[in-house]
């Protein structure tokens, strides 16, 4: 192997939430009142502290700046150009924007000042990764209007490192934006954008910073002339700032665009070589004459430790070849990656040996220069040897069972008995239910006493037997409150489950768990996904107990509640050494075996939640074909062995539905339910245009903000929905499920709830 003497370790962002969530939990202090705002950026100001050491130990040479957030990093951006939406900064609209302005935005409601609706949150591109859409409106002005990452930069600076600010890339801004007012083009604001971001950059420049990090994973979409040419107008305009800017791009392929990309006046560029390892050669055979090429060569997006020994193979001649001009980094920001594996000591240690965390990640960093550069043969054979070792270890006995059962399937496992039309006939006699049916989403608040017996029961404080007792006395609880709020299909609460995936991969065969794995979905709000590491099965019954229970306690309908096949994938660090799609299968045999269960024990409406179903989507649309159909495949395996009588249900979050449509109908659900109530009802458009053909429920309470909407606002939400449904189609119901939320907000909320639908339906009947 070639060796090289010089190769910078770079790094394109790390979490923000810290190894024990220690910003999560001073959010939510300062929500309700317990810490000051600035006991709150203090936790902010410490975290940052412990991080960048940890990197600048790993030999991260310029440290990522910008990358912390109080909520979220687009939003963050939003505030610092000043476009936040006139609704949350009142009537002053004052030139600066403060933290409290941002929560207004982010969450309805901050310690301090008005409430107002709160803005749109959706998926960031393919991830699992929620960020505040930007409202931009047609005369939108920009300037500097908020100064954290100018004072983060200084606060680096302080503690003797080389700060290297990172901020999403204009062209990207403007694209994750939605025009408001009316609709207009939203690239003519660019020319007006782009002279707030020479701004930033002039600041950072009297700074002394050398380098910036604008990131513009847009690239990896397939762009239209007009955004292609924003792209090249913008680094143009940027290229006389006194900065050096790196352009990165992640989560897929960019070689789509490498005339454009290498034609662009940067001094850097980075590739994401996890998703496109092809692209490498792309952009080699182009780089430009002391252009540096950033190698996102560590996957940011799972937890499995990296095989150094084959990337080093791979980067060898490249690295010699472009003489000192190579950085190495992740694939994109550590965002998605949990903190640090150290604080797992729980862990079974076969499987801790095959993971790396974020903090793990930059040390494979390291390594793997090591490997690159080391005089010393014997040293580097060591890491070799020891990545052929784990290689060997992970590849985990298959589970022929599983394996043939999959082989067996045939094209009528994947359909139901009925059409919808007919099904939808039996259904109706056989529930009886009203005209825009209510029902919620699944879960109810996990309170603190529900958490705190969780935990005691984990920790053996407590017999099983008892943790059990309490969970049903919160379950009839929780039956009766929707009995007596008068909704019509009701839920268990899901008192018992930690995590919608997590419960489940606790049930099934070839998933593991970590204690402190948790990564940031938006806000304060973390999860911690499940490790499949083998085959997946289901050895017993996972949910059937605690649906009969509830169902016991009432004539009204009880649904079933699942997480679907797709979901659980997508919010699990998966394996690598089979196709996601073989996963999906083997989860979806594993939940079609709780289906029918449910059934056989009497529960007839079942609930089956795809949230992550888009999120799955390649961001080249070429290559949607065959991941969608795929993923229908796996719901409809899952839902699919059910007489026509059992109403099947799934539930999806933030998502734009009108690329999608054609394939959720194929799906094939008898009720969908959507998250609606912050767009007002604007997602909707992809159902009215489409006809889609079975029941819906647009979400009309935004469950993510503390407000309580009104009987009147509701009215209005459910109206629009009308407008674009037939009202025999429409379901009622919140955007999503009310875990998060307090007894004291969910019940006022419900309670408007079904009064307006009552309303409507006196109306409309």
């Amino acid at each position: 192997m070639q060796t090289l003497q010089e190769i910078t370790i770079a790094n394109l962002g790390f979490p923000r939430i810290g190894r024990q969530r220690e910003l999560k939990f001073a959010q939510e202090k300062y929500w309700r009142g317990e810490i000051t705002q600035v006991e709150l950026t203090q936790v902010g100001k410490e975290l940052r502290a412990s991080h960048w050491k940890w990197q600048a130990d790993a030999g991260v040479a310029l440290l990522p700046v910008g990358d912390f957030a109080y909520y979220d990093q687009v939003l963050t951006l939003s505030a610092t150009l000043n476009a936040i939406p006139k609704r949350h900064r009142g009537e002053e609209l004052a030139e600066k924007v403060d933290l409290d302005t941002l929560f207004r935005v982010a969450r309805g409601r901050a310690p301090t000042g008005i409430d107002a609706p709160a803005a749109e949150m959706t998926k960031y591109f393919n991830t699992n990764y929620h960020y505040i859409v930007p409202e931009l409106e047609e005369d939108q002005h920009f300037s500097i209007a908020f100064d954290q990452i100018f004072d983060e930069v200084s606060e680096a600076q302080a503690l003797g490192y080389q700060a290297k600010p990172v901020l999403l890339g204009p062209v990207s801004y403007l694209y994750l934006a939605k025009a408001v007012g009316h609709d207009f083009n939203k690239l003519t604001l660019l020319p007006q954008l782009l002279k707030a971001y020479e701004d930033i950059l002039g600041r950072f420049t009297a700074q002394g910073v050398e380098w910036v990090q604008l990131d513009e994973p847009v690239l990896a979409l397939e762009l239209d002339s007009e955004w292609q040419g924003a792209i090249a107008s913008a680094y143009v305009a940027l290229q006389h700032a006194r900065v050096k800017i790196l352009l990165a791009s992640y989560y897929g392929t960019i070689a789509h665009h490498q005339p454009l990309v290498s034609a662009l006046p940067v001094a850097g560029l980075h590739l994401d070589l996890v998703t496109a390892p092809e692209q490498l050669a792309v952009f080699v055979a182009h780089l430009q004459a002391d252009q540096i090429l950033s190698l996102g060569v560590i996957n940011g997006r799972n937890v499995w430790a990296a095989d150094i020994d084959s990337i080093a193979l791979r980067l060898a001649s490249v690295a010699n070849d472009l003489k000192g001009r190579v950085w190495i980094a992740p694939s994109c920001s550590l965002l998605h990656s949990p903190v640090d594996l150290e604080v797992e000591t729980e862990l079974d240690a076969s499987l801790k040996s095959q993971l790396a965390f974020a903090k793990q990640k930059l040390s494979e960093l390291s390594l793997l220069k090591q490997v690159l550069t080391a005089p010393d043969k014997a040293e580097s054979q060591a890491i070799i040897d020891k990545c052929v070792a784990r290689r060997n270890a992970r590849a985990a006995a298959a589970d022929k069972r599983v394996y043939d059962r999959v082989a067996a399937l045939r094209g009528d496992d994947y359909e139901r008995d009925t059409v919808f039309a007919g099904r939808q006939t039996l259904q109706q006699q056989k529930y009886q239910l009203p005209l825009l049916p209510t029902t919620s989403i699944g879960s109810f608040p996990q309170t603190p006493a529900i958490r705190g017996l969780r935990s005691r029961w984990r920790k053996g404080e407590i017999t099983e037997a008892f943790y059990h007792d309490q969970l049903r006395q919160v379950t009839k609880d929780t039956v009766e409150r929707q009995v007596k709020l008068g909704i019509d299909v009701l839920v268990h609460g899901e008192a018992e489950r930690n995590d919608m995936v997590e419960y489940f991969g606790e049930q099934l065969q070839g998933f593991g768990f970590t204690k402190f794995g948790w990564v940031q979905s938006y806000g304060s709000r973390c999860v911690k996904p499940p490790l499949i590491y083998g085959d997946v099965s289901r050895p017993k019954p996972m949910t059937v107990d605690w649906a009969e229970y509830a169902q016991s306690l009432t004539e009204k309908p009880v649904k079933g509640m699942l997480t679907g096949p797709v979901t659980i994938l997508h919010w699990s660090f998966a394996r690598e050494d089979i196709s996601r799609e073989q996963i999906a299968t083997q989860i979806g045999l594993a939940i079609r075996d709780e289906v029918i269960d449910l059934q056989n024990a009497g529960i007839g409406i079942i609930q089956i939640d795809e949230p992550a179903f888009r999120e799955g989507l390649p961001l080249k649309r070429s290559d949607w074909d065959t991941y969608l159909q795929w993923a229908v495949d796996a719901f409809k395996l899952s839902s699919a062995g059910v007489t026509d009588e059992t109403q099947i249900h799934t539930h999806m979050c933030y998502s734009e539905f009108n690329e999608t449509i054609k394939a959720i109908a194929a799906m094939d659900a008898d009720v969908i339910t959507i998250e609606t109530s912050r767009s007002r009802m604007e997602l909707l458009t992809a159902f009215e245009d489409f006809e889609y053909p079975n029941e819906i429920g647009p979400g009309v309470y935004d469950i993510h903000s503390p407000n309580t909407p009104t009987v009147d606002e509701m009215v209005a939400l459910i109206e629009k929905a009308a407008h674009k449904i037939p009202i025999r189609q429409l379901w009622v119901n919140p955007d999503c499920g009310l875990k998060t939320r307090t007894w004291d907000e969910v019940e006022p909320a419900l309670k408007n709830l079904v009064q307006a639908t009552k309303e409507l339906r006196r109306r409309l009947g």
